[in-house]
């Protein structure tokens, strides 16, 4: 199966070059013809010029781009081109209900819809070990997961469309949560003046270890807060998360409480650096 990938950032190259290496990417398209175009040089792959002309020319339309309005036109781009029984696979992080219209319009050019978004950030996606979870058609999903796992080590059938989303957005509620709690724990460990790398050493070892603390501990608490996941974009996902909560009744107080310290850090210009930023507001509010 011929697959074509559309949004090239910081996710979509390294997925992009997991599709050369498995040689199931037959080309790529992005906004900025530019980009497309050094990167299809790289791969050996073609550099489509429209979303329509991609949609044309293979079986699996693979899609990594930033909100829900940018993939519904990218849907209906594909739309006015797609052939009966092409597979789009939706790896953007969206809410529940743009999959679900965006797998509704598909459905009436006889094309099917899989919302597969990813977890694992820049690092994962260079390395081909995301975790993708998937929403859609299950047998769909099973002609499909041999190309997805070219980008992701851990792939599991969640349910019907939408369902990829919402176990997304459940990642990213627990993301805000021990974001807030590494954050604000290395904040308080510095003013207690100890050694920071060896409080990162032994407590990653323990019971409350996790990714975070091991990929960020160290740079976060250096100053360094290269993405990695972009702040903003938590922002943003963070935003269709409370959406979500506020249709089901329910209440995510902690993710509350990220997305005003997101608001504040992001006022302050720091939207385009990675989450672990949050380290700032924490360790100035100890000073």
């Amino acid at each position: 199966m011929k697959a074509g990938m559309i949004g090239l950032g910081g996710m979509g190259v390294g997925m992009a070059q997991n599709l050369a290496k498995a040689n199931v990417l037959e080309g790529v398209y992005n906004r900025t013809a530019a980009t497309a175009e050094a990167l299809a040089e790289d791969l050996q792959v073609t550099a489509f010029k429209s979303i329509e002309a991609l949609a044309e020319a293979v079986d699996i339309v693979l899609i990594c781009v930033s909100a829900d309005s940018d993939v519904l036109g990218v849907v209906d781009s594909i739309r006015r081109a797609v052939r009966p029984g092409t597979i789009v696979t939706d790896m953007s992080t969206v809410s529940s209900a743009t999959a679900q219209q965006a797998g509704r319009r598909l459905a009436e050019k006889q094309a099917f819809f899989l919302d597969a978004p990813v977890s694992g950030g820049v690092e994962g996606a260079k390395n081909g070990t995301l975790a993708m979870m998937v929403g859609g058609d299950e047998a769909v999903f099973e002609r499909v997961k041999p190309v997805l796992s070219a980008m992701a080590t851990r792939i599991l059938y969640m349910g019907p469309t939408g369902a990829g989303q919402a176990t997304k957005a459940v990642n990213q509620i627990m993301c805000a949560g021990i974001n807030e709690a590494v954050t604000e724990a290395l904040a308080f460990a510095e003013a207690q003046h100890l050694p920071m790398d060896k409080v990162i050493e032994v407590i990653a070892g323990g019971a409350a270890g996790n990714w975070f603390l091991e990929k960020r501990g160290l740079t976060m608490t250096q100053g360094v807060f290269k993405p990695g996941f972009r702040l903003a974009l938590h922002h943003k996902d963070l935003k269709i998360c409370q959406t979500m909560a506020a249709e089901a009744g329910v209440e995510i107080p902690v993710s509350e409480m990220a997305l005003r310290d997101y608001e504040q850090l992001m006022g302050e210009g720091h939207g385009d650096e990675d989450i672990s930023a949050m380290y700032r507001l924490k360790h100035r509010r100890q000073l």
